[in-house]
Protein backbone atom coordinates (compact mmCIF):
# COMPACT_ATOMS: atom_id res chain seq x y z
CA UNK A 1 0.00 0.00 0.00
CA UNK A 2 2.97 1.90 -0.42
CA UNK A 3 2.08 3.35 -4.03
CA UNK A 4 1.68 6.58 -5.25
CA UNK A 5 -1.93 7.77 -4.68
CA UNK A 6 -2.97 5.01 -1.90
CA UNK A 7 -2.71 7.44 0.89
CA UNK A 8 -5.27 9.57 -1.93
CA UNK A 9 -7.52 6.70 -1.52
CA UNK A 10 -7.37 6.62 2.16
CA UNK A 11 -8.79 10.13 2.13
CA UNK A 12 -11.31 9.87 -0.13
CA UNK A 13 -12.88 7.49 1.99
CA UNK A 14 -13.06 9.70 4.98
CA UNK A 15 -14.26 12.60 3.33
CA UNK A 16 -16.99 10.58 1.84
CA UNK A 17 -17.66 8.64 5.14
CA UNK A 18 -17.63 12.47 6.74
CA UNK A 19 -20.09 13.83 4.06
CA UNK A 20 -22.54 10.81 4.64
CA UNK A 21 -22.92 11.66 8.22
CA UNK A 22 -20.18 9.80 10.37
CA UNK A 23 -18.99 11.20 13.07
CA UNK A 24 -15.16 11.58 13.03
CA UNK A 25 -14.29 8.55 15.39
CA UNK A 26 -17.00 6.90 13.58
CA UNK A 27 -15.50 7.92 9.66
CA UNK A 28 -11.51 6.95 10.82
CA UNK A 29 -12.31 3.58 11.96
CA UNK A 30 -14.21 2.29 9.51
CA UNK A 31 -12.24 4.06 6.34
CA UNK A 32 -9.04 3.03 7.76
CA UNK A 33 -10.80 -0.40 8.48
CA UNK A 34 -12.23 -0.39 4.51
CA UNK A 35 -8.83 0.94 3.41
CA UNK A 36 -6.91 -2.27 5.02
CA UNK A 37 -9.27 -4.78 3.88
CA UNK A 38 -9.63 -3.23 0.01
CA UNK A 39 -6.09 -3.31 -0.02
CA UNK A 40 -5.77 -7.08 1.04
CA UNK A 41 -8.10 -8.31 -1.44
CA UNK A 42 -6.38 -6.28 -4.39
CA UNK A 43 -3.05 -7.38 -2.92
CA UNK A 44 -4.74 -11.01 -2.88
CA UNK A 45 -5.56 -10.36 -6.91
CA UNK A 46 -2.82 -8.45 -8.46
CA UNK A 47 0.09 -9.08 -5.84
CA UNK A 48 1.55 -6.88 -3.44
CA UNK A 49 4.18 -6.16 -6.17
CA UNK A 50 1.66 -5.20 -9.07
CA UNK A 51 -1.35 -3.80 -7.42
CA UNK A 52 -1.57 0.32 -7.41
CA UNK A 53 -3.57 2.66 -6.22
CA UNK A 54 -6.97 2.41 -8.78
CA UNK A 55 -6.66 -1.22 -7.38
CA UNK A 56 -7.89 -0.26 -4.36
CA UNK A 57 -10.84 1.65 -4.95
CA UNK A 58 -11.88 -1.39 -7.40
CA UNK A 59 -12.19 -3.52 -4.21
CA UNK A 60 -13.88 -0.99 -1.86
CA UNK A 61 -17.35 -2.87 -2.58
CA UNK A 62 -15.56 -6.11 -1.92
CA UNK A 63 -14.34 -4.93 0.99
CA UNK A 64 -17.83 -3.25 2.55
CA UNK A 65 -19.64 -6.35 1.95
CA UNK A 66 -17.39 -8.37 4.33
CA UNK A 67 -18.59 -6.25 6.94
Amino acid sequence: MATAGSGDVLTGILTGLLAQGYNFLQACLLGVYLHGQAGDLAAAEFSPEAMIAGDITEQLGAAYKLI
